[in-house]
């Protein structure tokens, strides 16, 4: 987590903007980190993975900023930074890194820009996987807030993507396990953020009743 300064305040973003007009495309980061990936021994498939699941789940406009990056702890972290502080995105998704062997450092990259963690995500994030596979106690997935942006690191596998964002259906089609993504709009609108429309037959966003959708100018 980003250091308190002298006085015990926690720093706070240095990029100031103003909230975007609801008419402009909400601006979401996709960071596949991968060592071979990025020096091209194969082609990566985590942020074509993002991107075809966000296309079918989201129905509000938005562009998305990718990078292709090695298992750099330093570049992973300058990477979250300028996605963040001067893309000015309000979402970043992860993948690759979060697993227990040395090269794996994207969960501390993230925590060391963060601003707070947000343990349940990471909770939910596992507690999905397990259903497949045991060894995803082994994932060290985690979300954190820098400014009024929420980054989460997701698993590298496409499938795993998917399941994590989207959630577990049985047969028939009925949901088994909520995806984490229901509660990726909301955590948005509390740190003020733009409002994202979800498509319900793909994840349901939730919001209580009494979260207020901004008038369109």
């Amino acid at each position: 987590m980003r250091a308190p300064d002298a006085g015990g305040a926690r720093p706070t973003s240095s990029f100031h903007r103003e909230t975007k007009p609801m008419s402009e495309p909400i601006r979401i980061g996709l960071v596949s980190i991968s060592d071979r990936a990025s020096a091209g021994s194969y082609e990566d498939q985590g942020i074509p993975a993002l991107q075809d699941w966000l296309a079918k789940a989201l129905r509000t406009p938005w562009s998305a900023h990718t990078r292709l990056i090695p298992d750099v702890r330093a570049t992973i972290e300058h990477t979250l930074v300028e996605l963040v502080e001067q893309v000015g995105c309000n979402l970043v998704l992860t993948t690759g890194g979060t697993g227990p062997a040395p090269r794996d450092v994207t969960p501390e990259a993230t925590l060391a820009i963060a601003d707070k963690e947000m343990p349940g995500f990471g909770e939910e994030m596992r507690r999905i996987s397990l259903n497949f596979v045991p060894t995803a106690i082994l994932s060290r997935q985690l979300a954190v807030i820098r400014g009024q942006c929420l980054i989460i690191n997701l698993p590298g596998q496409p499938k795993a993507i998917r399941e994590t964002l989207e959630g577990v259906r049985d047969a028939d089609g009925s949901v088994r396990h909520v995806g984490i993504f229901a509660a990726v709009p909301y955590c948005i609108d509390l740190i003020g953020g733009p409002w994202i429309d979800t498509d319900a037959a793909v994840i349901k966003a939730f919001r209580p009743k009494s979260a207020i959708r901004p008038q369109q100018a």
